[in-house]
């Protein structure tokens, strides 16, 4: 077997589907989502109404945001993530008499403030349609939680009544997310022959949410403008919400126990003639700084490098099977398949989840946030995993003690 020409690889990996790092199902439901109560077109969104069991209208609002990804909301993936992912939430909700509101973005990967505006618009349409004078409740996963704190905040910044008694967030990372440098610098090093996965990695969107990214392969890793600028941002309009009762779900574990995977550790590893060489690690620490060597269908390789970083890979959170998500599609390309001995990485770790503490060091990302005053969360009541699991995944744990807090 000879080895891919760029041609070649450039059109079998623009034939395939975007590679996207993004947490939720990656195929349709098998069963298609029951027909939504009310379909509402927002400004830059979409949103799916389901009534509660015996409301005829809009009663007891549960408004949920999508999180980030590329492309517009595909609400049917949203609906299979919280009903399908190992507890029925919508379905508890309906049964419980709440009304779900599912809000989607006409491009996910748009800026955070840009998407705030769907968020604002679907919750005046909500006050607007609703029936009777209970309190709103409003949240989001991921992403989704950042676009709607800061629709509320800014709301409040405004003087106008979002009146909504509670604001959450699942597994959102208000204190930053991670994406390992390697992966970033794959992106971008392939970004010739398709450009799509570098545009993710540099979307506005990702900008604000990556606690360190780069531009381009050779980077040094470094806080984003844009990144910088939502923050900036997000203060001017008070950084949280004042009048809801805050709460804050973490898929991360609070006594500070890590998910075992060790710095500076090969994840995906080159096995076909037109990538060998290509050697993507999860982030090194101390003396070894090698992030990734590079290697796409040209003879000579490239060597990416970062230090001065945590141990965030392996720290408590929320997390992303990136490397996995980058090996299946390799492994799909004739003459780029790959080893795949690591799949995950931590992607929200625990404290950014509950906006505890910055990500900076070791000491912060592993902190027993058992042994913390509860005030040192920015939240007003936050709820950590019993293991380190799946980024947004949806579990009877989480999902009941969010439940047992809504408004009468």
């Amino acid at each position: 077997m000879s080895e891919p020409t760029e041609r070649d690889a450039s059109d079998a990996l623009k034939a395939a589907p975007p590679i996207v790092l993004a947490a939720g199902p990656r195929e349709l439901p098998a069963q298609a989502p029951p027909q939504p109560d009310e379909t509402w077109e927002l400004p830059g969104g979409i949103a799916w109404v389901y009534h509660g069991e015996g409301n005829q209208g809009i009663v007891r609002p549960v408004l949920m945001a999508d999180g980030f990804n590329t492309g517009p909301s595909t609400l049917e993936f949203l609906w299979a993530g919280l009903e399908n992912g190992g507890y029925p939430l919508i379905t508890e909700l309906r049964r419980r008499g709440r009304d779900v509101i599912l809000l989607g973005f006409a491009e996910r990967s748009a800026s955070i403030l840009d998407n705030a505006e769907a968020a604002i618009a679907a919750i005046m349409r909500t006050i607007a349609e609703q029936m009777g004078d209970s309190r709103l409740t409003v949240g989001g996963f991921s992403m989704g939680g950042l676009v709607t704190r800061y629709a509320l905040a800014s709301m409040e910044y405004q003087r106008m009544d979002h009146r909504t008694a509670v604001y959450f967030s699942y597994d959102s990372p208000h204190n930053g997310a991670h994406i390992p440098l390697s992966l970033q610098a794959f992106a971008h090093y392939i970004r010739k022959l398709d450009p799509r996965f570098s545009d993710q990695m540099n979307s506005p969107a990702a900008r604000q949410l990556l606690w360190r990214h780069i531009e381009n392969w050779s980077d040094k890793p470094s806080v984003s403008p844009l990144r910088t600028q939502f923050l900036d941002e997000l203060e001017r309009v008070g950084t949280w919400p004042q009048i809801p009762l805050k709460l804050a779900l973490a898929n991360g574990v609070a006594t500070g126990s890590g998910n075992g995977i060790k710095p500076g550790t090969t994840a995906v590893k080159g096995k076909g003639l037109g990538i060998i060489g290509t050697d993507l690690r999860t982030t090194p620490t101390g003396a070894d700084t090698l992030s990734a060597t590079l290697r796409v269908v040209t003879p000579q390789k490239n060597e990416a490098r970062v230090e001065g970083l945590p141990d965030i890979d392996g720290a408590p959170g929320g997390t992303l099977e990136s490397f996995e998500i980058l090996a299946d599609a390799l492994n799909k390309v004739l003459g780029l398949g790959v080893a795949n001995p690591i799949a995950e990485h931590c992607f929200v770790p625990a404290v950014s989840a509950i906006a505890a503490r910055g990500l900076d060091t070791h000491d912060d990302l592993y902190t027993n946030i058992d042994a913390l005053d509860p005030e040192q969360a920015e939240v007003d009541e936050f709820v950590c995993a019993s293991h380190n699991e799946r980024h947004t995944q949806v579990t009877q744990e989480l999902c009941t003690w969010l439940l047992d807090r809504l408004p009468d």
